[in-house]
């Protein structure tokens, strides 16, 4: 492989001009599908194979023209104090509204007075209208929303408390100002890094080239294929963190072979043979993971993963050809004057060491402490993980400032906690010999188990072979207590299955929050194992070894556990969630924690791989393991720590996201970046491989011969190529120097 990607390099070097037209070209074109494609919604939500979802596509099927996924509002109103909302003011009022709500918009399928529906509290101080959309939240125009604000703002200036809830005022997510400062702290840590301008730029500008290409690829796709408004920050959080890294260690690998001596093209073709490599590795695993996602079975999931995934290959082959291209267009100025000198006085032969090699000599004097301090470090932050609880958000989660917050409290305090979260129980009796009977004892067995607010009469569809009931659980959504409601009515329904042959389903807000979660925690054992599996493999080929890899995964799981540990303390315990924007604390959401182990894996083997490949390529070329561990930090260390930092950066500029998933994400893998870079990789890899020394790159003699070689290290580079040429050695190598 080094000698394939040597000529790749060589061949992007030269015809430099060809390469970046055919990038700026493909940028052009999918620029302008993005900007004809219609603008992206929010994905459908479906969990195929769960109770909740057979019930929803049973209710699309039976009752047709319900507007099953039609977004929803209520419009919550409070009595002034010593007032009721049955008193004739206030009745007329509210019925005003209603009237005013009917008339505001073509896309409300029905508005529902209160008055006829039951929906003012026992003390009559809280009612609510209940308001029914024909299409999805994100289907909803600006006229409608704003026509829904307005009419809320009217009731107000009459002196009346009025709030709304439901989805229908959710709004495309937005990423705030801070992805901005993010990319400005990384340039400023590329100019830091390489102590020059143009070199600094290079990473951000193949970085952004990439990104743009694959934005708005998923953009322009996002109607045909169905992608959610998330799905292309997310790419871009990813895309963007990976592309500045990999074209990172290009360039500077690229440095590192000018300072010894080689000519430019040279250069380039040995910069991509060998840290190419471990950019085509280490994107592998990225991708990897990403695509891993399609095992847990829920499509809005497996595309997010899929979208990320082709951006992160679109990174791994800009860092492979656009980059060589623009060392090209850059020439000489790629260093600096003081990129240069420091570079001959690293060179030389009484050179003081440098950070990476003092860290590295320190870990081998005291590797047992070291490995000692990290392992208990991370265990400790990893406790609160111990008390991690999933679930979806809803109103209740958002801020207390939000109108839809507290039109929750409202709600709650009104009508009782589990208000908020009705569950709509649907019965199939096609295949039962009495339906309406059937139905009746669903509904009774429901009133006389416990933590049941109320039961709503049952409502048959017009075949009359499907009937719904509404329940108020008596807790809030988000309780044990409720779920165990959901569990109780399923446990009952499958006995009146057998008693009636009606089939009775849970579905609703509620159920399929539940049944997200539970296919979370189903999938994550088989995904963590799919994914390490695959990675082991794959790291086995490049490492040609047993025992890295599984401490390259083990790691893993360390950095994994502590980034969920911070992740409860700061979102679900609220420590320090002023200093993130959070707000308003509550469970983890339920995709969080498999979406981070994804991009976490393929994030953590892009270091393993980066940093443990030039230990390799030492070991191989005759250096004993003590030594090749000092080389490996010596010559990567710096680099990785500035890829950390710019990741992180990257990462924790999407914590301003409104969207609070893009918010969690974008903190949790800023964490883990850090604990995975700065604890796993720079102190317990070198302590372990240190204590290990040559049994660190044993691997059996029959599985070394089956097993490819894909020469990462660059071996066949050196054999293939001659050791020096003009240009080469010491004299050759100042001479090029004093050329750049």
């Amino acid at each position: 492989m080094a000698t394939f990607l040597y000529k790749v390099g060589r061949f992007a070097f030269r015809r430099r001009w060809y390469v970046a037209l055919v990038w700026a070209a493909l940028l052009g074109l999918v620029g302008f599908g993005a900007a004809s494609a219609s603008t992206a919604t929010s994905s459908s939500f479906s969990i195929p194979g769960t109770e909740a979802q057979k019930a929803f596509d049973l209710l699309e099927e039976r009752f047709p023209g319900g507007s099953a996924d039609g977004a929803t509002a209520r419009v919550v109103f409070k009595a002034p104090d010593g007032q009721k909302m049955t008193d004739a003011d206030n009745k007329a009022e509210v019925q005003k509204i209603v009237g005013r709500l009917e008339a505001g918009s073509d896309q409300i399928a029905s508005v529902a007075d209160p008055y006829e529906a039951n929906a003012v509290s026992e003390d009559g101080t809280t009612a609510y209208v209940s308001v029914s959309y024909k299409v999805n939240a994100m289907e909803l125009t600006d006229a409608t929303r704003d026509s829904l604000e307005d009419t809320g703002e009217a009731a107000r200036s009459d002196g009346m408390t009025v709030e709304i809830g439901g989805d229908a005022l959710q709004v495309i997510p937005e990423t705030g100002a801070t992805e901005v400062i993010g990319v400005a702290v990384a340039a400023v840590v590329l100019v830091i890094t390489f102590g020059s301008l143009v070199a600094a730029g290079l990473p951000l500008l193949t970085a952004l080239v990439g990104v743009g290409i694959g934005v708005s690829l998923i953009t322009a796709l996002a109607s045909v294929l169905d992608l959610g408004s998330t799905t292309s920050i997310l790419a871009m959080m990813i895309g963007l963190a990976v592309g500045i890294d990999y074209a990172l260690f290009i360039v500077s690998r690229y440095r590192a072979e000018l300072a010894e001596g080689r000519k430019h093209e040279d250069a380039a073709g040995r910069a991509v043979g060998t840290a190419g490599s471990a950019v085509v590795f280490a994107g592998l695993t990225v991708v990897i993971a990403l695509v891993g996602l399609a095992v847990v079975n829920i499509p809005m999931l497996t595309k997010m993963g899929f979208a990320a995934a082709g951006t992160v290959a679109i990174a791994v082959l800009i860092a492979l050809t656009l980059v060589p291209a623009m060392l090209g267009f850059v020439g000489k100025r790629v260093m600096g004057r003081k990129a240069r000198k420091a570079a001959e006085e690293e060179n030389r032969p009484d050179a003081k060491p440098n950070m990476g090699t003092r860290w590295a000599r320190f870990v081998l004097r005291k590797p047992v402490w070291v490995l000692l301090a990290g392992v208990v470090g991370l265990g400790v932050v990893a406790v609160p993980a111990a008390s991690l609880e999933m679930g979806l958000p809803d109103d209740g989660s958002q801020p207390k400032s939000t109108t839809q917050r507290q039109a929750y409290d409202l709600l709650s305090d009104g009508f009782g906690p589990g208000f908020n979260g009705p569950l709509l129980v649907v019965v199939d009796t096609r295949n039962s010999d009495d339906g309406k009977a059937a139905v009746e004892q669903v509904s009774q067995g429901i009133e006389a188990s416990g933590h049941v607010a109320a039961v709503t009469p049952a409502t048959f569809n017009k075949a009359g072979d499907a009937a719904t009931i509404t329940v108020i659980p008596k807790d809030r959504p988000s309780s044990t207590d409720t779920e165990n409601v959901v569990h109780a009515i399923r446990d009952a329904g499958a006995d009146i299955k057998s008693d009636t042959g009606a089939e009775v389903l849970v579905t609703g807000a509620t159920a399929m929050n539940i049944d997200f979660s539970q296919k979370m925690n189903d999938a994550l054992l088989p995904y963590l194992a799919l994914v390490v599996g695959l990675a082991f493999l794959l790291l086995m080929v490049v490492f040609r070894s047993l025992l890295v890899p599984l401490k390259a995964a083990l790691g893993f799981l360390l950095s994994v556990i502590a980034a969920l540990g911070a992740v409860v303390a700061v979102f679900q315990w609220g420590w320090l969630g002023s200093l993130f924007g959070v707000e308003q604390t509550g469970p983890i959401m339920s995709m969080m924690p498999i979406f981070m182990v994804g991009v976490v894996f393929g994030l953590a083997m892009d270091y393993e791989v980066f940093l443990v490949t030039r230990m390799r390529e030492a070991y191989v070329h005759g250096e004993t393991p003590g030594q090749a561990i000092v080389t490996g930090f010596r010559h990567g260390a710096r680099v990785v720590t500035a890829a950390a930092v710019i990741m992180m950066a990257v990462f924790a500029g999407f914590i301003g996201s409104s969207e609070s998933m893009i918010k969690m994400i974008g903190f949790s893998l800023a964490i883990a970046v850090f604990f995975d870079a700065f604890v796993v990789r720079m102190a317990i890899v070198p302590a372990v491989l240190a204590l290990l020394g040559r049994r660190a790159w044993w691997l059996p003699g029959w599985l070394d011969r089956a097993l490819p070689r894909v020469d990462v290290e660059g071996e066949g580079l050196r054999q293939e190529l001659p050791a020096d040429g003009p240009g080469d050695g010491p004299a050759g190598g100042e001479r090029e120097l004093s050329r750049v």
